[in-house]
């Protein structure tokens, strides 16, 4: 019998031109890698260096004209070697929103709301038709 696969993702994925990464593990710190998109529920970037399967990473989000980086913590749940570039894609799930300790403060996702609006439209609309009656 055949399986479909199962598409895991219920948000919107999208890309912030010039946006980039920082994030420190352990005693390695990297600063201003490229952010390849993103969602409201995780990140991908790429690094020179990746932080092992499941650790725990805060991570810097600097987006062209904000002054300060938007900071989020989550865990990085997969690594793709990009050999061509010898660096990696990371895929980081960001922790839930809440006021427990580990968790990410609410106002950011809010934030990640309006960067989904004023991105994923614009994505969209380079890809879809559009009709008019």
């Amino acid at each position: 019998m055949e399986e479909k696969e199962i598409e895991k993702r219920t948000c919107i994925r999208f890309q912030i031109p010039g946006a980039t990464i920082s994030y420190q593990f352990k005693e390695h710190m990297e600063e201003f890698s490229p952010l390849v998109d993103m969602s409201r529920g995780g990140v991908k970037f790429i690094g020179k260096k990746p932080p092992e399967i499941h650790t725990e990473v805060t991570l810097n989000i600097s987006i062209p004209g904000e002054i300060i980086p938007l900071t989020i913590h989550g865990k990085v749940q997969w690594i793709s070697f990009v050999e061509a570039k010898n660096q990696y894609f990371i895929g980081v799930q960001f922790n839930p929103y809440g006021e427990k300790e580990g968790e990410n403060y609410p106002g950011n996702m809010v934030k990640i709301i309006a960067l989904e609006q004023k991105y994923a439209i614009k994505d969209k609309a380079k890809t879809e038709k559009f009709e008019i009656n």
